[in-house]
């Protein structure tokens, strides 16, 4: 692979990777740190990516286990006890909240008001629209078990949303 190339993937990815660490770490400056680690550990294992899925599909797989990563170094008991992506008070910078309109905010919220396989799912079938075989590639689950678990998930997140009084509408 060509330093071109990467830098072509980082142009088409790299905000959408921010983004997907960005929900999962609710931290924007260590969002942006593991977006870097993402494309470093891509450069570095480049030889790896077989082509057996996208480009797309890989680089989430790595920016997933990086951040996965972080949270075990982070909190290794946390992990351990299933409370991997878990922060204490859930609540977004102010920077975030200027970045979003009303709705986003909300769903952002009752999205993280999820426990951690729900959010996931969530953050990659339907915010990053990426396809069943695709989101149990880079979580690497079955596909059964994603489709399982964002059933659940809805549910989920659409009971968080009433119980916060939300229009159930920015679901559509």
């Amino acid at each position: 692979m060509e330093q071109v190339e990467l830098t072509e993937w980082f142009n088409e990815y790299g905000e959408s990777i921010l983004t997907y660490i960005l929900l999962m770490v609710r931290d924007y400056q260590q969002a942006e740190d593991l977006t870097q680690e993402t494309f470093l550990k891509a450069y570095r294992h480049q030889k790896q990516y077989e082509q057996k899925s996208s480009v797309k599909t890989w680089l989430f797989s790595i920016a997933h286990n990086v951040t996965i990563d972080y949270f075990r170094k982070k909190h290794p008991l946390q992990h351990y006890l299933g409370l991997t992506l878990e922060e204490k008070d859930g609540e977004p910078t102010p920077e975030q909240i200027v970045a979003m309109n009303f709705q986003t905010e909300q769903l952002y919220r009752a999205i993280q008001q999820l426990k951690p396989s729900y959010r996931q799912v969530i953050i990659l079938r339907k915010l990053k629209e990426f396809s069943t075989a695709e989101t149990a590639l880079v979580l690497n689950w079955s596909e059964s078990k994603v489709k399982m678990n964002l059933k659940r998930a809805l549910v989920k997140l659409k009971n968080e949303l009433i119980k916060g009084g939300i229009s159930i509408e920015i679901l559509r």
